[in-house]
């Protein structure tokens, strides 16, 4: 590894945030991170995405240089999330509600991270202790090979999840919601939802939630049903984008030194682990300063909030409406 490696510091890259239904970043809408819902439809799910990251527009180490890890430069540093009870701790979240337009077993829907080329020669020594910790302490579930050409780390969405919360049945007239000013919480939004959790004998706290989803023959009684309201949140302490840094219980890996022009993106992705159907990608990208590509990401950045911040006014912060509903909901 060459040395220049080791100093490159953190205040040399700028952070975009892009999310969308597919791989193909072409495909993606920049997220408002710390700002508005994203909605992302297509015909297989209508999604609502809202990501929060602590410290986004400017990082005490970062400061003395003058500069800001987000873009664009007038992002909100942080959001009030970060000070709900349950989250002074978390330096990110993904909060999204889901609708599916299909039915998705319990045991297919897994979410994680994969990256399209070797990550090996990148990875620090320790990096198997600290997946082993991640296993022991935190998620028992999470299945992956980060040393492969195609690298993956993926658990049961339903055991790894923060926050799951089960809703209604949607009708072709109900409000996609914007959740910007929502914390989601574990449990259900109404007597139906909590009714299916009762059914299933989900407990009702997030760990023994998760517990319970640890037993695949749990997960597999799960179905997500079509035109039901999902919604859940991911976030933890451990991943810190201000410093790029990964925090576990007595190791911290200081990831910024890995990073190059190759491998520079980390990317959450929802899916079907039996179909491979991909139903939410958020992409976090460090773009390097100062290089030829910056401008064009800061370009994408710019154009890509105008364009949320001028819908989110025509349309007085709504998300619109379904206009799709279940078979199964006809009744409601």
């Amino acid at each position: 590894m060459s040395h220049h490696h080791h100093h490159a510091g953190a205040h040399k890259y700028r952070l975009k945030v892009t999310a969308g239904a597919d791989y193909d970043p072409d495909t993606h809408q920049v997220v408002p991170v710390n700002g508005e819902t994203l909605r992302i439809d297509n015909d297989h799910a209508t999604v609502s995405l809202c990501v929060r990251i602590r410290d986004y527009a400017e990082s005490p180490r970062i400061v003395l240089i003058g500069s800001k890890p987000g873009y664009p430069d007038n992002s909100p540093s942080t959001s009030s999330y970060f000070k709900h009870p349950l989250h002074t701790k978390d330096q990110y979240s993904i909060s999204f509600s889901i609708i599916f337009k299909e039915h998705v077993n319990g045991n297919d829907l897994i979410f994680g991270n994969d990256f399209d080329r070797p990550i090996r020669d990148r990875l620090p020594p320790g990096f198997n202790v600290a997946l082993r910790i991640v296993r022991w302490t935190l998620d028992p579930t999470i299945e992956g090979d980060a040393y492969a050409d195609q690298p993956y780390l993926f658990s049961p969405a339903l055991a790894t999840w923060n926050q799951f919360q089960i809703g209604k049945m949607i009708q072709k007239s109900d409000e996609v919601p914007a959740l910007h000013d929502e914390v989601v919480q574990e449990g259900a939004d109404t007597a139906e939802g909590t009714e299916v959790r009762h059914r299933l004998h989900i407990p009702s706290t997030v760990d023994a939630r998760r517990r319970h989803f640890q037993d695949e023959a749990n997960r597999q009684a799960f179905d997500f049903e079509p035109g039901r309201l999902y919604l859940a949140n991911f976030g933890n302490p451990y991943l810190a984008f201000s410093d790029f840094s990964l925090r576990l219980p007595g190791f911290t890996l200081h990831a910024m030194q890995y990073v190059d022009e190759k491998n520079h993106d980390l990317r959450y992705v929802l899916k079907d682990s039996r179909t491979g159907r991909v139903y939410l990608v958020v992409l976090f990208t460090l773009v390097l300063r100062g290089t030829d590509q910056e401008p064009a990401h800061k370009e994408q950045v710019t154009k890509g909030l105008d364009e949320v911040k001028a819908k989110n006014k025509e349309s007085n912060g709504s998300l619109g409406k379904f206009e799709w509903e279940s078979s199964s909901s006809a009744g409601y």
